[in-house]
């Protein structure tokens, strides 16, 4: 095509637009209305399921997805999606439908392309995109799982981990309850030690130097016996 194809559509004026179209329709259907046949007939015609035979390094890039699932060429250029841009043309895009789908099929009928080539083009990429979400969503639902299981072993050490701690503090606390106990029952014989020694020197000495209370200190000089 010499000229762009919304001005071979303007060139030629709405209702002879319309005859294009419909001529193309015609030759595309083989007498069959195409509006009629499209989806069901064509979906079932394109194969059931691509294959990835390269890896998608960016989801995000949906023409990567489309490589990978080796989607072929569209004849002349004219996939789906550069129908897509054609159809949101500022030439175009503010018109009634008939008009901007009259326009695309002109544009197609120049070009030699039929409009069943455009739509299995689209169906393809839209198996290509729902195959490869459900290869996203198995993917995300493994590492879920996988996650899930380190998750409950992390937490089974971390409980593992906790208990024995517990059980050292209790250890801990049952040794001191068990040393202040020796400890306090070794202070009261040593009370009842001392106050045998206090009796004994008490008969001896004005100031009886021997202490008998828990924590008393002794003084610093003892004073002499009695005289």
């Amino acid at each position: 095509m010499t000229k762009k194809w919304y001005n071979y559509f303007v060139s030629v004026g709405d209702s002879e637009a319309e005859d294009a179209a419909n001529q193309s329709d015609s030759r595309t259907s083989s007498g069959a209305s195409t509006a009629a046949q499209t989806v069901a007939d064509i979906a079932s015609s394109t194969a059931v399921e691509p294959k990835f035979t390269n890896p998608v390094t960016n989801p995000a890039f949906f023409d990567e997805i489309y490589k990978a699932a080796e989607i072929p060429p569209a004849p002349q250029g004219y996939s789906i999606l550069k129908v897509a841009e054609m159809l949101q043309s500022e030439h175009i895009r503010s018109m009634p439908v008939d008009v901007r789908r009259s326009s695309v099929l002109v544009a197609l009928d120049a070009a030699g392309v039929h409009i069943k080539d455009v739509i299995q083009d689209a169906v393809r990429r839209d198996r290509a995109l729902d195959t490869y979400e459900r290869v996203q969503e198995k993917a995300v639902n493994q590492l879920e799982s996988q996650k899930t299981q380190e998750n409950a072993q992390i937490q089974a050490d971390i409980d593992k981990y906790v208990a024995e701690q517990r059980a050292k503090i209790q250890a801990n606390n049952e040794e001191v309850t068990r040393e202040k106990e020796r400890f306090f029952g070794w202070r009261l014989k040593k009370q009842q030690e001392e106050k045998k020694i206090s009796d004994a020197v008490a008969p001896f000495v004005t100031e009886n130097p021997i202490t008998t209370s828990s924590g008393s200190a002794a003084p610093e000089s003892k004073p002499g016996p009695k005289s």
